[in-house]
């Protein structure tokens, strides 16, 4: 399996911890979109898209493997 496109969107909030959105595409047949990326207190990590399932639970639409 290959990565064959990325594309990255900047967001600029003021006090926002959320830096952009990403859209990978692998294969050429599967896209994940709306990857967040947010800045940590150390360094920048990735949320998975999500969608929520209850009052206090969010789902996991798309996620690695290993």
């Amino acid at each position: 399996m290959e990565i064959t496109s990325v594309k990255v969107h900047k967001t600029e909030r003021e006090g926002s911890r959320m830096k952009g959105y990403a859209t990978v595409t692998l294969d050429d047949c599967f896209v994940v979109r709306n990857i967040r990326i947010i800045e940590g207190d150390e360094k920048l990590f990735i949320a998975m898209p999500s969608r929520k399932v209850s009052d206090d639970r969010y789902e996991d639409i798309a996620h690695p493997i290993n």
